[in-house]
């Protein structure tokens, strides 16, 4: 006999809830075969039997909420019988009924008192407290179906009433799906009465600065949902589009974005990529992209401007002391995931390029660990991969910066000679485009930091590297 406990999923993952058991009692299971699937604040994952035998007892049911550790399964040798399933005895019964189940009613829980602060007078550097405020526990406590840790966040995040949601988990308790749909129908339907304010309409509704405040009588206009007519059609809001919408309006909300742009002749990347190309692909078994030099390059360049490597407190920048680098990765256009290469300052190129290949491959077939793609301290969008050619992405929060990698072509540059005279010729140009948070720093750090990039790729013997 062997317990099966509920392993740690993360370094801040506390609890997760069982959402589906691919055995039942009785089964064979084999070692490594997936066993039950977890949702935690962070992902869903399958979770692999620790040994081969007998599944003899569940103890958690689906829908539970267990914290890490707890034992909620038993597995014993392969001719194990199943444990026996205790029945309730009449005495049980009795001393369940003789406890007062409901001592305080909706109606009191009602009457607690909600702090009376005007909308319009949240300021606007408080929406990101405002969002991450985890429900009341009032709301929360006297609802059984309210379990996962996942549901309690997206409730709280979208300041939602859990008695409008339908559950459709096991006992009914409400799952992430169903308050995804629930948000999704709320978007796409007209509204007839008022609705929760959201995070958005909070910024809106923050008073301006004194010197533009504008007019007590102006309101942010409501918009209407669009009608769909015979000659369109309706493409429902996959889960991780909702997601990612709701995380993208709050990084707008918090950060004042700003936008530079380098320009870089990879000529010299190119010159170090040929000479390795063909025994690279042989050795590592995939191609050498410009991806690792780039990364390679803005690991540098953070320590020359480790600013850039931050987060923005209270009243303070947390400048952080080591360089975790994510990667994002584009799933087939259904959306995205950041990985996250750790102590990326303490690896060179070769290593970079297989962490970034590995994390990339499991990135598409949703076998990534939820400690692997949260905590980056800076991140690489690589849009060129898919063409294009100038993007402006949105910060990957808390961090104050976030570097696109656009496409890279080949176009005429003027190039300097060894006789010191110039000519016109072909080299692969590509553009840097970097958005950063105004509050960390200026438009000349941040152009410094681009520059030191651009710098480092045209110039570094890339060959000593390899």
């Amino acid at each position: 006999m062997a317990d099966v406990t509920l392993p740690q999923l993360g370094e801040t993952v506390t609890e997760g809830t069982i959402t589906r058991w691919f055995k039942k009692v009785g089964d064979t299971v084999a070692a490594d075969e997936p066993l039950f699937e977890v949702s935690t604040d962070k992902v869903d994952t399958e979770v692999p039997s620790p040994m081969a035998g007998t599944l003899t007892e569940i103890r958690a049911q689906e829908g539970d909420t267990v914290p890490v550790g707890a034992v909620i399964a038993v597995i014993g040798s392969a001719d194990a019988e199943p444990a026996p399933v205790l029945t309730p005895t009449a005495e049980v019964e009795v001393e369940v009924a003789d406890v007062p189940v409901a001592e305080v009613s909706v109606a009191e829980v009602a009457e607690v008192p909600v702090a009376e602060v005007p909308v319009a007078e949240v300021a606007v550097a408080e929406v990101a407290e405002v969002a991450a405020a985890p429900m009341p526990a009032a709301s929360l406590a006297g609802d059984n179906r309210l379990l996962s840790p996942v549901v309690r966040r997206l409730v709280g995040e979208h300041q939602l009433n859990p008695d409008d949601i339908a559950g459709t988990g096991p006992g009914g308790r409400i799952t992430r799906d169903d308050v995804l749909d629930h948000i999704d129908k709320i978007a796409s339907s007209p509204r007839t009465s008022p609705a929760p304010v959201p995070v958005a309409a909070v910024v809106e509704a923050a008073p301006a600065p004194v010197a533009a405040q504008a007019p007590a009588a102006s309101v942010a206009p409501v918009i209407s949902p669009v009608a769909m007519g015979e000659r369109d059609t309706s493409v429902k809001l996959s889960k991780i589009r909702t997601l990612t919408g709701s995380h993208m309006i709050g990084s707008l909300a918090i950060s004042p974005h700003a936008f530079s742009v380098v320009e870089v002749d990879y000529a010299n990347v190119d010159r170090a990529r040929a000479a390795v190309k063909g025994t690279w692909k042989a050795n590592e078994g995939f191609s050498l992209t410009y991806l690792p030099f780039i990364t390679r390059a803005v690991i540098e360049a953070l320590a020359v401007f480790p600013h850039l490597n931050a987060s923005v407190g209270a009243d303070d920048l947390v400048v952080h002391n080591f360089v975790d680098i994510g990667v994002a990765v584009d799933l087939d256009f259904q959306g995205l995931l950041v990985p996250v290469v750790r102590s990326a300052e303490t690896k060179r190129l070769r290593a970079i390029a297989r962490e970034i290949n590995d994390l990339a491959n499991r990135a598409r077939t949703r076998k990534l660990s939820p400690d692997e793609i949260q905590g980056g301290t800076f991140t690489i969008s690589n849009n060129g991969s898919a063409g294009s050619v100038l993007t402006m992405p949105i910060i990957n929060q808390p961090q104050v910066a976030i570097l696109s990698t656009d496409a890279i072509a080949r176009r005429p540059v003027v190039a300097n000679l060894p006789d010191g005279s110039e000519a016109i010729v072909i080299h692969p140009v590509g553009n840097l485009a970097m958005s950063w948070d105004h509050r960390a720093f200026d438009g000349a750090y941040a152009a410094g930091f681009l520059v030191k990039i651009k710098q480092v790729l045209e110039t570094r013997d890339w060959s000593a590297e390899l």
